[in-house]
């Protein structure tokens, strides 16, 4: 393998790899239909797709039909359910570090070094992810609502969970593209800002589809007053945090500046849309509180109830520990960036950085769109 790479070079080898790998998949599945594409690759891995786009607990691959299982009928095959397994993961695991290595390979070929205007022009993108999977869950409504889905399979899968995140990750990577080809073309003066720019176009437009669909249909519907106190409690939480920090022990941001504010933010709205979603959503207008989409958030809520009276909670609700766990994440994030680690490698700090705001602002955005809508 050493002697591949020496011989070729670490680029050759990789993009073999992904070659092969993909040329194996796609032979092994049409060669072995049954075992290899029904038995795993449905199975595990578009089956759950394909049950989530429906809104299913469960589906039945039933002679390739795709029924919800319980409309399946006796011996209908494999069946898959929303979420991951651990074949899932076996697969997702590699694609996503055959992924990362290739990310790092386009930016030594595009030379890349102002990493941290790059984070700031990327910004739009992490809050574009989370908007994308709301007109997935639209869709999801509309299906509820209509039994006909707007956004056909298998189109709908791309928007979907773990799909989403490739589908985002290529548009985000054709956009970097673009932008440093017109900055090396001196059509602009920083590739950061057509950057921005793409991303907040895309952002811009997914937000108002959900618009339209709530100015136009019976299932989605707009919350203004719920986005705005979403936005601002982040705003002030993070205000709160940042000054603390600054005033008690500014070394800890020392390392990230004002990076350190935006990894704060993003995990605030993640907080703060749950705090809001789960515990103060009908104070909104809406008819129910929302339910947690991830486990994380559900422990939380269950660990709040078991520790708590059932008075207290009637009062403060049971989801506000959460924005405190990731306000202490954020903090500790920040903590652990210090000045030599930007100094030594500020190329993958600051990859590390854009996943951790990521990691807040794409369940965060979802889960404050999803209110804001009504979805």
């Amino acid at each position: 393998m050493y002697e591949s790479i020496e011989r070729y070079g670490p680029l050759k080898v990789w993009a073999l790899t992904v070659v092969t790998l993909v040329a194996v998949v796609a032979l092994a599945a049409t060669a072995f239909y049954q075992q290899v594409y029904v038995d795993i690759i449905w199975q595990y891995f578009w089956g759950p797709v394909v049950a989530d786009a429906h809104g299913w607990n469960c589906v039945a691959w039933a002679g390739g039909e795709q029924l919800r299982c319980g409309e399946a009928g006796v011996g209908a095959g494999p069946t898959a359910s929303p979420g991951y397994t651990f074949v899932s993961y076996a697969g997702y695991i590699p694609t996503l570090i055959l992924s990362v290595v290739g990310v790092v390979f386009l930016i030594d070929r595009l030379e890349i070094e102002r990493y941290r205007a790059g984070f700031y022009g990327l910004f739009p993108f992490m809050l574009f992810g989370g908007a994308l999977r709301v007109v997935e869950d639209s869709n999801v409504a509309a299906y509820r609502a209509t039994g006909e889905l707007p956004i056909q399979l298998p189109w709908s899968g791309i928007i979907i969970s773990p799909l989403i995140y490739f589908t985002v990750f290529f548009l985000t990577l054709l956009a970097v593209v673009v932008s440093v080809w017109l900055e090396r073309n001196d059509y602009v003066s920083g590739y950061e800002y057509p950057l921005g720019a793409i991303g907040t176009t895309l952002l811009a437009g997914t937000v108002g589809y959900l618009g339209y669909l709530s100015a136009t249909t019976d299932y989605v519907e707009f919350y203004p007053l719920l986005l705005l106190t979403i936005l601002g409690g982040a705003t002030v939480a993070t205000a709160i945090t940042w000054a603390v920090i600054d005033r008690f022990v500014p070394g800890i941001n020392r390392g990230t500046k004002f990076i350190g504010a935006v990894v704060i933010w993003a995990h605030s709205i993640d907080g703060v849309a749950n705090v809001v979603g789960l515990d103060w959503a009908t104070a909104f207008g809406h008819d129910r509180n929302l339910i947690p989409k991830h486990p994380i958030n559900a422990a939380v809520v269950d660990l709040t109830d078991s520790i708590l009276p059932e008075s207290i909670v009637a009062v403060t609700g049971d989801a506000w520990p959460f924005l405190l766990v990731k306000l202490a994440a954020a903090v500790f994030v920040v903590w652990i960036f210090d000045d030599t680690i930007f100094e030594e490698s500020p190329r993958y700090a600051i990859l590390l950085l854009i996943t951790v705001v990521a990691v807040g602002l794409g369940p965060g955005t979802r889960d404050m769109l999803r209110a804001t809508f009504g979805i």
